[in-house]
């Protein structure tokens, strides 16, 4: 009963070691290749663009768009601001 318990208690350090060892010997098969250039657009299937970008484009036209709508107002006297 104490081998089993001392098993278990081994078992997780144990397994964890092995998948390093495994994650790092893997690893060394590429070291010695260079890697491709990466494409900011490319991996991203059926979009020209990567979808975060075109959402950051969206986002920074609409705040253009709000900061022009703001600047055009005429300024509001002092007493209607501070409500």
């Amino acid at each position: 009963m104490d081998a089993f318990y001392a098993l278990a208690l081994l078992a997780c350090p144990l397994g964890m070691g092995a998948m390093m060892w495994f994650m790092m010997k893997g690893g060394n098969r590429q070291q010695g290749a260079t890697p491709a250039p990466q494409d900011k657009n490319a991996g991203f299937a059926g979009f020209d663009k990567d979808p975060r970008q075109q959402e950051m484009d969206a986002l920074r036209e609409e705040i253009a768009g709000l900061r022009a709508k703001v600047d055009s107002q005429p300024e509001a006297p002092a007493q209607e601001r501070t409500r």
